[in-house]
C-alpha cells in the first residue's frame, strides 16, 4: 500500500513538474516572487484566521450542557487541519489526529466521534452548495465553448454523485446504527458499549435540527472566506480579477481535490485544476500556478508549527501519566 502511494504522489509531482514547464517556470516562480515576504505573511495570517470559523462550525454541533470551551475545538480543528496538509496522511489521518486533540482536552470519547461524524457530514453538505455555486458562476461567466461545455457537464454528474454520497452517509448516521451495533456484537463484542453512546451522541446531536443547519451555513461561510483569501492571493501576484470569478475557480479546485482524495495532499491534481480553470476566467496559466504555490507554502509555514506545539503537548502529558503510573 505505501508503495503504490508512493508511485501515485511521483505521477502527481511529474505532473506537476510538465505543468509548470509548459506554463513557464519563470513566469510562474516571477509572479511568486511579486507576492513579497509581507505579502506572504499576509495570506498567512487570514487563512489562520479561518480556523476560528471552522472551529465554531464544530463547536456549534454540541449539546447546550456540554461545558467545553470553543477553543478546544478551534485548537482541534487546526490539528486535523495541519496535518491533512502537511503529513502524507489522507483527509482521514487528519480527522483522527483532530479527535485525539480534542479528547486530550477532557471531551469526552463518544461526544468527539459523533460530533466529528457531524462535522465532516455539514462540512461536505457547505461544500456541495459552494461547488454549485462554482458552476453556476462558470456556466454563467464562460465562452460557450466546447470545453466549457464538457466540463460543466462532467461538473454536474460529479454534483449529483456527490448528494447520492451525502444522502447515503447521512442515512447511515441515523438508521444505521442498528446494523452496526450487530456487525460489533459478533466480532467485538467488548466494543458495543463504545459504539452504542456514540451512537446515542449522535442523536442527541441531529435532535437539534438548527443546530446542524447553523454549522452548514457556518461551514459555507468558511468556504467562501477561503476564496477571498485566494482572491487577495491573485490580486498580490498582479492580477485583477473579480471576485465572482475566483469563487469559481476555487470551488471547482476544491471539488478537485475532493475528487484526487487518494493521492497525497492532491499533489499535481490542484496544479491542473488552476491551470485548466484559470485561463476560463481570462488568467494565465502561470497566475493559477503561482497561487498553488503560495497556498502550498502558506500551509506549511502554517500547519508545521501546529504539529510541532501537538506534539509537545502529547509529549509532556505522556510522560505524566508515566510518572503517575
Amino acid at each position: 500500500m505505501k508503495i503504490r502511494i508512493v508511485i501515485v504522489a511521483l505521477l502527481g509531482l511529474a505532473l506537476a513538474i510538465y505543468l509548470f514547464a509548459y506554463a513557464g517556470m519563470g513566469a510562474v516562480f516571477s509572479a511568486v516572487a511579486a507576492v513579497g515576504w509581507s505579502g506572504f505573511a499576509l495570506l498567512c495570517l487570514y487563512a489562520f484566521s479561518l480556523f476560528f470559523i471552522l472551529g465554531c462550525a464544530w463547536y456549534i454541533l454540541l449539546p447546550e450542557s456540554t461545558l467545553t470551551g470553543l477553543r478546544v475545538f478551534v485548537w482541534a480543528r487546526m490539528v486535523r487541519d495541519a496535518a491533512t496538509d502537511v503529513l502524507p496522511f489522507s483527509q482521514i489521518g487528519g480527522i483522527v489526529l483532530g479527535t485525539r486533540a480534542a479528547i486530550e482536552h477532557g471531551v469526552s470519547q463518544p461526544l468527539v466521534y459523533a460530533s466529528t461524524i457531524v462535522d465532516v457530514t455539514t462540512e461536505m453538505l457547505a461544500q456541495i452548495a459552494y461547488v454549485a455555486l462554482g458552476v453556476l458562476i462558470l456556466d454563467l461567466r464562460t465562452p460557450p465553448t466546447s470545453f466549457a461545455h464538457s466540463l460543466i457537464k462532467g461538473l454536474l454528474i460529479g454534483l449529483v454523485c456527490a448528494v447520492a454520497a451525502a444522502g447515503v452517509f447521512l442515512a447511515l448516521q441515523r438508521h444505521g446504527h442498528r446494523m452496526m451495533e450487530k456487525f460489533m456484537v459478533r466480532v467485538v463484542p467488548s466494543a458495543l458499549k463504545r459504539t452504542a453512546t456514540v451512537s446515542a451522541a449522535l442523536k442527541s446531536i441531529y435532535r437539534s435540527r438548527a443546530r446542524v443547519g447553523v454549522s452548514i451555513a457556518v461551514h459555507f461561510v468558511g468556504w467562501i472566506a477561503s476564496a477571498i483569501g485566494a482572491w487577495i492571493a491573485f490580486r498580490l501576484v498582479g492580477v485583477r480579477v473579480d471576485l465572482e470569478s475566483v469563487l469559481a475557480i476555487e470551488s471547482l479546485v476544491c471539488a478537485t481535490r475532493s475528487a484526487a482524495v487518494f493521492i497525497p495532499h492532491a499533489l499535481g491534481a490542484q496544479e491542473a485544476a488552476y491551470a485548466l480553470l484559470a485561463p476560463l476566467f481570462g488568467v494565465g496559466a502561470e497566475f493559477g500556478l503561482a497561487v498553488s504555490v503560495l497556498k502550498r507554502a502558506r500551509d506549511l509555514v502554517i500547519g508545521i508549527p501546529i504539529l510541532l506545539i501537538w506534539q509537545a503537548i502529547e509529549g509532556r502529558r505522556a510522560r505524566s501519566r508515566a510518572a503517575v503510573g
